[in-house]
């Protein structure tokens, strides 16, 4: 099985942030991780493949993505015939923000969106265009201090959005969701232990010691899904991984998984990646590299 690049970033000890601004044909670099975290803008990549984590998308002519964590990721050249794509990419260390500045509450904001951006966070075009002029300077600007200024106050913009699209699973991504609700922990630790069966309604109501349609409510608004959709995202994120991580064939999965049968896991599947399984392995394997 071959295995996913660990790359080692220009990123100096003494430095900040790395920066570059390069203008390519086409994108030929492997899937591949770092322990870095990465913005990374691209201009002109209308049908570009961007994989990050479980996240397969086709790109319009402005991406722009946060990741921080190491997590999976690349673009791919796909559809687009763009001979002039721009990329901007910004890597830094996350010791750089110490948890000392990240609690004050100067700070809350770009705190919560670290967090998120550990599945990789993916920002509107309007957003774009309101942090475009300041990335377009960035490595023009000769005084590095202001640099680190330009950057704190992309950050801090990009901290400010509602609608910016995580991207990769929490099962994906191997991170727990943090909850202020022991109920919903509960009934997290149980599903996420028992996934592979099949879970009631009831037994999950009974474990947070609420009626079914109570439940119902209850866990819709503190999550943001339906328990239903829960289940269903987190047998997707497990079934991904495997698909990146083993040899097994596409029905043990779909099994493994706690599906009943592949076309209701085929249609699952592709409703949250936009591929179906086949395909999601192919864009997977025919990117790996020896480490």
């Amino acid at each position: 099985m071959k295995t996913i690049l660990n790359e080692i970033t220009p990123l100096s000890e003494r430095d900040c942030f790395y920066i570059v601004d390069r203008h390519k044909t086409e994108f030929a670099y492997p899937l591949h991780q770092h322990l870095e975290f990465e913005l990374n803008f691209i201009e002109h990549g209308n049908g570009l493949r961007r994989i990050v984590g479980d996240s397969v998308e086709t790109i319009g002519d402005y991406d722009l993505v946060l990741i921080c964590g190491n997590l999976v990721h690349v673009w791919e050249q796909a559809q687009c015939t763009s001979r002039d794509i721009r990329e901007i990419t910004v890597q830094f260390a996350p010791d750089i923000f110490p948890e000392a500045l990240m609690s004050r509450r100067q700070f809350a904001s770009i705190n919560k969106m670290f967090l998120k951006a550990r599945n990789g966070l993916a920002f509107p075009l309007s957003t774009i265009m309101r942090v475009y002029p300041l990335l377009d300077s960035l490595a023009s600007e000769q005084q590095e201090f202001y640099r680190v200024l330009k950057i704190m106050n992309i950050l801090f913009e990009l901290s400010l959005v509602d609608d910016a699209r995580v991207l990769a699973s929490n099962s994906f991504a191997k991170i727990e969701p943090a909850s202020d609700s022991r109920r919903i922990r509960r009934v997290k630790e149980f599903v996420e232990a028992h996934y592979t069966e099949p879970i009631r309604l009831s037994t999950a109501a009974e474990l947070a010691s609420m009626s079914p349609i109570a439940f119902s409510r209850f866990f819709k608004r503190r999550t943001g899904c339906s328990f239903s959709d829960y289940i269903i995202s987190l047998r997707v994120g497990a079934a991904s991984r495997l698909l990146v991580d083993s040899m097994k064939s596409i029905a043990e999965i779909c099994y493994e998984c706690g599906f009943n049968n592949i076309s209701n896991f085929n249609r699952m599947f592709k409703k949250r990646h936009g591929v179906s399984p086949k395909t999601f392995r192919e864009y997977y394997h025919k990117t790996k590299i020896i480490c």
